[in-house]
């Protein structure tokens, strides 16, 4: 049986879901093929896929990859260097943060499909995925994994879990993340990026530290234009502090042009640094917006 959400009235991950799944698959040769493609080539001696260049014998080299047929022409002792192609790392680090439990469906649901299917995409292809679910930090792992037959207890560890209480750190979970000795690779960040100290610090860490970061920012319509008038108690979720506002017409529309900027701002951030970035209302299919990315990003064959 597939793994259901507690509380939910529908499986999360339900028979519907497993079928979409694999027909992404299918339709996706590669995950974000075109622009990555140079990352998961790396330039080795000796036997490969594609031959790149030569490069200078040097003492103590072996002397299999040497050119034959060139020293044999010009006498000169030249090694041949070939591009091979590794598997891509995939890394999904997937915000479990209170705000992400707002919404029908919750961002937090929609996430979850999200990174499953990333993830079975990677696996359907050989490509390797983990997935690192953070809050305040990194809390809990799916270690990095292979092969399809690895998607249920992928979906099973989605599954079960929670929602973590206190403000989301992107920061500190990239800090967490690239600690670790481990191939660099494609770290996709799902998450709504409702971070008190700017989202920018943590895809900044990522940046740095030689990751290729793209991120899936998520929101739910009622957060880009609430129907809220009058004299209100807001509770922010992220700080769990209460606030006692009068809503006007007037402060509606700042809050709108707020949020916007705030969606633009990320859409800014990716395009200076020339990183991935789509951003989603929960409310179109999570299957649709696999495709748009593939798309966007030459996936799709």
């Amino acid at each position: 049986m597939p793994p259901t959400t507690a509380g939910s009235r529908t499986p999360l991950f339900d028979a519907d879901f497993i079928q979409k799944l694999e027909y992404l698959s299918l339709v996706s040769r590669r995950v974000f093929r075109g622009r990555l493609l140079a990352q998961r080539r790396t330039t080795q001696l000796g036997g490969g896929v594609e031959f790149a260049d030569h490069r200078e014998y040097a003492p103590g080299d072996d002397f299999r990859h040497l050119d034959w047929n060139l020293f044999a022409r010009h006498d000169e002792l030249l090694l041949k260097r070939f591009q091979e192609e590794e598997d891509l790392h995939v890394y999904i680090l997937l915000d479990c943060s209170r705000s992400m439990a707002f919404g029908d469906p919750s961002k937090f649901d929609y996430a979850r499909r999200v990174a499953a299917a990333l993830a079975y995409i990677a696996l359907a292809e050989l490509d390797r995925a983990a997935v690192s679910a953070f809050a305040g930090g990194i809390f809990n792992d799916f270690p990095l994994t292979r092969g399809k037959a690895r998607i249920l207890s992928l979906l099973q560890f989605l599954e079960r879990l929670p929602v973590q209480d206190g403000p989301t750190d992107l920061a500190r979970a990239a800090r967490d993340f690239t600690i670790r000795t481990q191939r660099r690779g494609l770290v996709i960040v799902v998450s709504d990026l409702f971070d008190p100290a700017g989202f920018e610090r943590g895809l900044d860490v990522l940046r740095h530290s030689r990751y290729e970061p793209h991120v899936v920012q998520i929101y739910d319509r009622r957060e880009a234009d609430p129907d809220l008038k009058g004299d209100l108690e807001l509770f922010d979720v992220e700080t769990q502090t209460v606030e006692k506002v009068t809503v006007t017409e007037r402060n509606l529309k700042q809050y709108r042009a707020i949020f916007a900027e705030f969606l633009e701002s990320v859409q800014r951030y990716c395009k200076t640094y020339g990183i991935g970035g789509t951003c989603t209302p929960t409310q179109v299919p999570f299957d649709d917006l696999i495709l748009k990315m593939m798309r966007q990003t030459g996936a799709v064959v």
